[in-house]
């Protein structure tokens, strides 16, 4: 699965400012109903939910938290960098400063799956979150992102 599939270069926000994990999940839930269309809090709700359930946050600086949504017709993705890491809660008590949102459709089962495995993949990398923490352009954060160069992503 590429991730440019799930990722639109306008869904990558090179320097979020956020001072908390619930503060992080409300401003990317409001990108999030910008960009698809859809209702803010559903989507909080949601992520909140799957949160519940233990944090999104797996090691190394990266979260990806993620959840399911009725009427949803494709996997949808975004990223942000924030600009000071903050508590997530995360596996190994380390600070989260990646953060990749998926959302899927109620559906999507086994595509929800391949796509978490996919983006954890890749944000595991070490030199691949080197690089995205170095970057501060959205252009290039998408490129590394999905393996397309720079120029393209524009």
């Amino acid at each position: 699965m590429a991730l440019n599939d799930i990722l639109a270069l306008s869904a990558v926000f090179p320097a979020l400012r956020v001072s908390s994990k619930k503060q992080a999940l409300q401003e990317l839930s409001a990108k999030a109903a910008e960009l698809l269309g859809r209702d803010e809090r559903q989507i909080f709700d949601t992520l909140n939910q799957r949160e519940r359930l233990g944090s999104t946050g797996v090691g190394h600086g990266i979260a990806i938290p993620h959840g399911k949504l009725a009427k949803m017709d494709r996997l949808f993705g975004m990223f942000a960098r924030l600009d000071k890491p903050i508590d997530f809660e995360a596996l190994d008590g380390e600070p989260v400063d990646l953060i990749f949102l998926l959302l899927a459709p109620e559906a999507a089962g086994a595509d929800h799956l391949k796509a978490l495995a996919r983006v954890a993949r890749l944000l595991r990398d070490a030199e691949t979150a080197r690089k995205l923490r170095n970057s501060r352009d959205a252009a290039a954060i998408y490129a590394i992102l999905t393996g397309t160069p720079a120029t393209d992503a524009a």
